[in-house]
């Protein structure tokens, strides 16, 4: 789906962000209602508003009801909202809202509720979450990787990284690069975390020449996985 996200929080607005895209949807971020009003002309461009409460130039709230008592649209609209009284859920729901989740976010959750709200509305999202990368399959939605047909154990950042990588391949892919699309921390940030992380895939992964692979470090920028097998990989 495409789905619009306003949220006003960066370091909020960022990962939810990447939780959608990892699940198959196009995701559009806006600051603000007015942001969001003036790039979005007509609502229906979009197939689900996931909308903040708290915004600096209006409420989410407001937002909502000008959507519903003035344009007549009928897009579906989500709350992800810190404000957990039971006055603003009812306030929410009452003025059209379809679903409501309070803050901090859980990945799992979101993305099932955001299914559900698709599935009442008849905008039903892709029929399959996987992704088929040579030996490789990715389910986004439960967050495992099997080889061959077999589970692998990764932990959520080595799943994240995994995708990463395999998505890019024959690319040169920066330390920078991979801390802010996969643990979303400043590309500034001095850490030996990517470098850990990639020797532990290496293993699980078993991304080694006798497997048809070449990871390879490249100094002082980052890394690149190649497919050197004999089989071509299909993404």
């Amino acid at each position: 789906m495409n789905i619009a996200l306003v949220e006003d929080d960066p370091i909020q607005r960022k990962p939810i962000s990447a939780w959608l895209e990892e699940a198959g949807h196009q995701c559009q971020g806006f600051a603000d209602c007015q942001s969001y009003l003036s790039q979005s002309r007509d609502p229906n461009d979009h197939d689900l508003l996931l909308l903040d409460w708290e915004l600096p130039d209006s409420t989410g709230l407001e937002l909502l009801q000008w959507l519903r008592e003035q344009s007549g649209h009928s897009l579906p609209v989500m709350f992800l909202t810190r404000r957990d009284h039971e006055e603003d859920i009812v306030a929410a729901l009452r003025s059209g809202a379809d679903d409501y989740l309070i803050k901090p976010a859980r990945r799992n959750e979101l993305l099932a509720r955001i299914e559900a709200v698709a599935r009442r509305n008849g905008r039903v999202p892709a029929s399959s979450s996987n992704q088929i990368i040579g030996p490789f399959e990715f389910d986004s939605h439960s967050r495992q990787v099997k080889k061959n047909g077999t589970p692998l154990s990764l932990t959520q950042k080595e799943f994240s990284l995994a995708h990463y990588l395999l998505s890019n391949l024959g690319k040169l892919i920066t330390r920078d690069e991979l801390l802010e699309k996969v643990w979303f921390q400043s590309a500034s940030l001095q850490t030996r975390t990517v470098d850990t992380h990639i020797s532990r895939l290496r293993r699980k992964l078993e991304l080694i020449p006798e497997q048809g692979w070449h990871l390879s470090a490249v100094y002082q920028h980052g890394y690149r996985l190649d497919w050197i097998g004999e089989e071509p990989v299909s993404a």
